[in-house]
C-alpha cells in the first residue's frame, strides 16, 4: 500500500516539540520529504537524532528576512504546516501592550510571513496545501485567562479563510486545526509554573468532557488528512479536535 504523502515536500514550523514535532514525524512516516524548522536548535537536534531522514533547519518564524532567505533554498513546497504558538495566561487586565504584541507576532504574524513567502511557490507549481494550527480557544469558545491567546487564535481562523478564498482558483487549499488541551512540553511548563501544579493538572483534566487531555499524535493524524490528496475538496475550514470541549 502506497504512503499517503509520498513525493510531497512539506515544511513544518515549531517542529522541535509538541504538535509540530508529532506532525513532522507523522508526515515523514507517510512518505513525505519533511523540512522541520524551529528556533530551538536543541529540540531540532533531538528530532534529527530520532529521525535522521528529516531535514532540520533553524528558523525564526517571526523574522521575515530569515524566512525569505530560507525560501530561496526551496524548489517547491507541497504542504506548509504552521504550528508556532504561545499561550499567554491572563485576562485583558493582565495583558500589557508588550504581551499583546508578543502573542500577535508569534501566533499570527509568523503565519502571515510564512504564508506570504510560500504561496508564490505554490502558485508556480499549480497548487498546495496550507495547514494552520489554531485552537478551540478562539472564535470557537472563550476560556478564562486566555484573552490574547484566544484573540490571536481567532485571527488565525480568519487568516485561514481569507487565504482559502483568495487562492482557491489557484488550487491552493488552506485549512486550520483547532486543538483542545493537548499534552505537550509547553502544557507541562504552564502547569509547573502555576502556584499549585498538582491542582492545576487536576483542573485541566476536570474540564475535559472525555476526562483526559488530547495527544499531539491525535492532532497530527488530522494534519496528515489535510495534507493528503484525500482532502482535495476541503478548504477554508477549521477542524476542531478538542475532545468535545467546544460542544
Amino acid at each position: 500500500m502506497s504512503k499517503r504523502l509520498a513525493g510531497k515536500q512539506i515544511v513544518v514550523t515549531a517542529a522541535g516539540q509538541g504538535i509540530g514535532k508529532a506532525t513532522a514525524i507523522a508526515f515523514y512516516k507517510e512518505g513525505a520529504h519533511v523540512i522541520a524548522t524551529d528556533l530551538n536548535e536543541k529540540t531540532l537536534a533531538d528530532l534529527n537524532n530520532e529521525y535522521p531522514e528529516i531535514n532540520v533547519q533553524k528558523l525564526d518564524s517571526t523574522d521575515n528576512n530569515a524566512i525569505l532567505e530560507f525560501t530561496k533554498s526551496l524548489d517547491r513546497v507541497d504542504v506548509l504546516l504552521n504550528a508556532v504558538g504561545f499561550v499567554h495566561h491572563g485576562t485583558i487586565l493582565e495583558c500589557e501592550e508588550n504581551d499583546w504584541d508578543f502573542s500577535s507576532n508569534v501566533n499570527v504574524k509568523s503565519m502571515y510571513f510564512m504564508c506570504k513567502a510560500i504561496i508564490p511557490l505554490m502558485i508556480k507549481q499549480n497548487g498546495g496545501s496550507i495547514i494552520n494550527i489554531s485552537s478551540c480557544a478562539s472564535s470557537f469558545k472563550g476560556f478564562p485567562n486566555r484573552f490574547v491567546y484566544g484573540t490571536t487564535k481567532g485571527a488565525v481562523i480568519g487568516l485561514t479563510k481569507a487565504i482559502a478564498a483568495d487562492f482557491v482558483k489557484k488550487n491552493i487549499r488552506c485549512n486550520s486545526i483547532a486543538p483542545g488541551t493537548v499534552f505537550s512540553p509547553s502544557w507541562q511548563d504552564r502547569v509547573d509554573q502555576s502556584p499549585d501544579p498538582v491542582q492545576a493538572k487536576k483542573d485541566f483534566i476536570a474540564r475535559q468532557p472525555m476526562g483526559r487531555l488530547g495527544t499531539a499524535e491525535e492532532i497530527a493524524a488530522v494534519a496528515v488528512y489535510l495534507a493528503s490528496d484525500d482532502a482535495t475538496f476541503t478548504t477554508g475550514t477549521t477542524i476542531s479536535v478538542d475532545g468535545g470541549i467546544s460542544i
